[in-house]
């Protein structure tokens, strides 16, 4: 048996036992999502929107003001999320997990004898601060993190690098380290996002427009500096760009607003009964700022605003599927970490 099988963690007492001063030099990638519930049950729901909604990358309120709300929240909404999340669950798990899962294997194979990949949840498990002493009890003491949010915002991107900070301030001896922000605009992606769409169009035809719906934020988290508009209006215009189409072709919306403060407009759920009112029979929604799908992507979009555009008038929502573990995401994001890693043992050149 390994010193390694009986490792538990990282403890508050203990030092870093596992990882030994001359130990072999490792490189690990970190991919971290947003994460998911154990289960779809208000009892499964509960603790895990508690850990979301309590970050204060995501409501930025002061705690006076926000506790005696969330506690509000948390009685009422569990229940309601977790019949949205059984609308999409599998025998094999959450979508989320699962797809993430599948890419981060992939991404592993592409890399192999490279890096060691491995996947982490910012909420829910597994957790940030577990797979970073997996990673170090592997041996890796260079650390590359790659969020999977194409777009950086505070709320989520920004979220995953304190959690990291977190995790490494628990280590007495924390491996080199190299964050990767966004991909917004990379070409590589770029040329994934578009591949997908095309082959989509090919196998079922193309609708009259395509709409992007990004996540929203709240309209003053960009007053305060957040570039997460910035970053959806770029990758919307390369895209654009990148399959000939015009404003008036390809158009940009937001969802999964909640609260009575303004969001990021205009609104998916508006923008999908306006367009079905405006006489618009077939409508495309491919949702880029997402990398596998999920609760947003497969119930809020397909399922929710499809109803929406059908009730309004419309004939048909389609929904064209993320990436996921696709050979064209795991090529981009493979070209990501090499580009990233440039100077570290087995990836040559200089940073």
């Amino acid at each position: 048996m390994s010193q390694h099988d009986h490792y538990t963690g990282p403890s508050d007492h203990a030092p870093d036992q596992n990882v030994q001063p001359g130990a072999a030099c490792e490189t690990g990638v970190l991919l971290v999502n947003l994460g998911t519930p154990e289960a779809p049950t208000s009892r499964a729901l509960k603790p895990y929107l508690a850990e979301f909604l309590g970050d204060r990358r995501v409501i930025d309120y002061p705690r006076w003001r926000w506790w005696p709300i969330l506690q509000v929240i948390l009685a009422i909404r569990p229940r309601r999320s977790a019949h949205a999340y059984a609308r999409i669950w599998s025998e094999a798990g959450s979508p989320l997990r699962v797809l993430s899962e599948a890419l981060a294997g992939a991404l592993q194979a592409e890399l192999a004898g490279q890096a060691h990949v491995a996947l982490a949840m910012r909420y829910g498990a597994p957790s940030v601060a577990a797979k970073i002493a997996e990673l170090q009890a592997a041996g890796v003491r260079r650390l590359l993190v790659l969020p999977l949010y194409p777009q950086y915002s505070a709320t989520s991107t920004g979220s995953v690098i304190d959690a990291v900070a977190d995790a490494l301030k628990a280590l007495r001896w924390p491996p080199e380290l190299r964050l990767i922000n966004d991909y917004h605009d990379d070409p590589a992606h770029i040329e994934a996002l578009a591949r997908r769409i095309e082959r989509w169009w090919g196998e079922h035809g193309r609708s009259e427009k395509l709409l992007l719906s990004f996540h929203g934020i709240p309209e003053r988290y960009v007053r305060l500096g957040d570039p997460y508009l910035a970053h959806c209006q770029a990758t919307a215009a390369r895209l654009r760009q990148r399959l000939g189409l015009d404003s008036t072709q390809l158009l940009v919306s937001f969802q999964s607003r909640v609260g009575r403060e303004p969001w990021l407009q205009p609104y998916t759920d508006a923008t999908v009964r306006r367009l079905a009112g405006e006489g618009i029979r077939r409508l495309d929604v491919a949702c880029p700022g997402f990398a596998v799908d999920c609760l947003e992507t497969l119930e809020e979009i397909a399922m929710q605003n499809r109803d929406f555009f059908v009730e309004a008038g419309g004939e048909e929502l389609r929904y064209i599927p993320a990436l996921n573990d696709s050979p064209e995401q795991v090529a981009s994001l493979a070209v990501l970490v090499r580009r990233h890693a440039q100077g570290w043992p087995g990836f040559g050149g200089s940073p």
